[in-house]
């Protein structure tokens, strides 16, 4: 493992106040680090604060509380100069291509957009020769540049937003489900071209997802997150071939083997979760995936477990896994 610290994450909360007393604790105390030149994949069930946290991570949200420090520097009190200069190390790519690209402009201008507001180029024709260079790096060509973005199938549309990203030559990136959009056959594209992109460039990333399958290909690490809390942080092979929480048994459980007879077999042993997730309006007590854990005690409904070190570097937030 590296030693540099790219990203240190602690205690972060980012509530939304929607009114009439009532408030969504989208990212409640959630503490991690990535270190530079790895991958650190967040995933969990859609609605789960992993977006959220991405967004908070860069700026782009306001915290509630806790810290994001980028290269020790808090990236929430940074003004001027280091503002502008942190905008430029740490890009976000998002999960729909066709939202995030302005569709009245040509994929030259998309690309070029962040080269202009930092003036990386000195020439027009340098300003050129660098767009084709991006379009390049992400397997497309010069050709695509004079085109608009409704030209493009939804593959081609996330590699223009990766190459707009690249632009900003970032150390950081935040991959916001970058392939869940696209059709499976494209996925495994996309996710390869990021492992050589990092490779190539020493970028560090941290990847949300959904998708267990495509994190434990790409990631170095793994956080779950369940209801705005990570409630298990370890290797991403360690994760896969040793789960500590029920939850995390439980998702791996649900991926699906493309072998009917494999899959029949496990029909018998898959974990099945029982009840809704809670409100994140109106969380319970204690344990947030206690409602729906076959392990619940009195104690998890009234207490929160917190990330214990089972060692090695693997954390889990469960009072039923024993040291």
């Amino acid at each position: 493992m590296k030693e540099n610290v790219i990203l240190d994450v602690s205690h972060l909360k980012k509530y939304f106040e929607l009114g009439r007393g009532r408030t969504l604790k989208a990212v409640d105390d959630v503490s991690f680090r990535i270190h530079q030149g790895e991958t650190l994949g967040l995933v969990g069930e859609s609605g789960c604060g992993k977006t959220t946290c991405g967004r908070t991570c860069l700026g782009m949200y306001k915290k509630t509380g806790g810290d994001v420090k980028y290269l020790g520097r808090d990236i929430h009190a940074l003004k001027g100069a280091e503002l502008f200069a942190f905008k430029k190390e740490a890009q976000m790519i998002f999960q729909d291509p066709y939202a995030s690209l302005d569709p009245r402009m040509t994929v030259s201008d998309i690309v070029a957009e962040g080269l202009d507001v930092h003036n990386m180029c000195g020439s027009k024709a340098e300003r050129t020769d660098k767009i084709y260079e991006l379009l390049n790096m992400v397997g497309l060509n010069k050709e695509h540049a004079n085109r608009f973005i409704h030209e493009f199938s939804g593959g081609q549309r996330q590699r223009i937003g990766i190459a707009r990203a690249l632009a900003m030559e970032p150390k950081f990136l935040v991959l916001d489900e970058p392939i869940s959009a696209l059709d499976v056959s494209i996925q495994a594209q996309v996710v390869n071209m990021l492992i050589h992109l990092q490779q190539s460039m020493g970028l560090t990333y941290l990847f949300i997802a959904h998708d267990l399958s495509m994190v434990k290909h790409i990631s170095d690490r793994v956080g779950v997150m369940y209801l705005g809390s990570i409630v298990e942080i370890t290797s991403s092979g360690e994760l896969y071939s040793h789960p500590l929480h029920p939850y995390t048994k439980a998702l791996l459980s649900a991926i699906p083997i493309p072998d009917p007879e494999i899959e029949i077999q496990r029909e018998a042993t898959r974990i099945r979760l029982e009840g809704e997730v809670p409100s994140p309006i109106n969380p319970p007590p204690g344990c947030k995936f206690a409602g729906r854990c076959q392990y619940a005690t009195e104690r998890c409904r009234q207490e929160t477990p917190v990330l214990r070190d089972m060692g090695g570097g693997h954390h889990v937030a469960c009072f039923a896994v024993e040291s």
